[in-house]
């Protein structure tokens, strides 16, 4: 008896492996989207409608492989996927600004930071106060940012300007989950985020050529790297991978994501991290674990499950 179980629990052991090596490659995927941003010699609201741009056929086949329906849609889904596209081109926009203009880091944490925002506003929706370890999420989340920018006041005011380009980046995500939070579960995240790159293509173009930004590549590389990196592989990894674990793991997995980009910030762009900066990214990190954790009781749950649904996006 034993030896017929122990193919089975050898299967099961590889399979969860594999699982946790696509949720921590498909956040390390990620964290290479900032640094990617930066080398792309377009302007950085150019970067994200490319990003977004060049990844929509690849949409539309994962939606038709996983039997998602692309059309057939209600027009009150339709003026809530608008709604929600807008918010998240301007989101993009937001992060990639801010990527320009502050440490790795920081962009990658603040740029995160949609599931503390989310963990606050079930709060204001529910007319409820935090409970436990809910607060901690809140103490830790005040108290980091504080440090962090205050320390990018102390670099520079740009410094301090991304940081704030990245947390407007951070509500802007947090109000695309919840605006379409009832539409992804009746459609399916990858129909419904087709539907939301047609709509923020167009946001994101406009708003490029508006600031006056170069639009076309000189060089592909960056820009194509970074629509691979990011949409493909790094969404790809945690859409296969998500609801396999559960919130806390899944806040903790995401904490590779600045420490990747604190890495590459330092080891190519000389960006040097104090004790006072590593402090500051340790108590954002911990309230981003904490609110996903936060995510399976009420009145999180609902919220939450959209947040693991749509987190790849970023």
């Amino acid at each position: 008896m034993e030896n017929a179980g122990a193919p089975q629990k050898q299967l099961f052991d590889a399979r969860a492996a594999l699982l946790l090596a696509a949720l921590l490659g498909g956040n390390i995927a990620l964290a290479t989207g900032p640094w990617l941003v930066r080398l792309a010699d377009t302007g950085p609201v150019s970067a994200g409608f490319w990003r977004l741009f060049l990844a929509l056929p690849f949409l539309v086949l994962f939606a038709r492989m996983s039997g998602q329906r692309l059309g057939g849609m209600p027009r009150k889904t339709m003026v809530l996927v608008a709604l929600g596209a807008t918010a998240f081109a301007l989101d993009l926009a937001s992060w990639h600004i801010g990527i320009g203009l502050t440490r790795l880091g920081n962009a990658t944490l603040f740029g995160n930071a949609g599931s503390i925002i989310l963990l606050f506003s079930g709060f204001v929706m529910a007319r409820m106060l935090p409970r436990g370890f809910e607060w901690l999420a809140i103490v830790c989340a005040l108290t980091g940012a504080a440090i962090l920018l205050g320390r990018s006041l102390e670099i520079s005011t740009s410094t301090f300007l991304g940081d704030l380009f990245c947390l407007a980046a951070g509500l802007l995500y947090a109000i695309y989950l919840i605006t379409l939070q009832g539409e992804r579960a009746r459609f399916g995240s990858w129909s419904l985020l087709v539907w939301v790159s047609v709509f923020a293509c167009p946001v994101l173009l406009a708003l490029a050529l508006a600031l006056g930004e170069p639009v076309w590549p000189t060089d592909w590389t960056p820009i194509l790297i970074l629509f691979v990196s990011s949409q493909l592989i790094g969404q790809g990894l945690l859409v296969y991978s998500l609801g396999h674990f559960p919130p806390l793991i899944i806040g903790l997995a995401l904490l590779t994501q600045p420490a990747v980009a604190a890495l590459i910030g330092y080891s190519v762009f000389s960006e040097v991290l104090t004790p006072l900066d590593l402090l500051g990214m340790v108590l954002v990190g911990s309230a981003l674990v904490v609110a996903r954790a936060a995510q399976t009781s009420s009145p999180q749950r609902e919220l939450g499950s959209q947040a693991q649904a749509s987190e790849q996006s970023k």
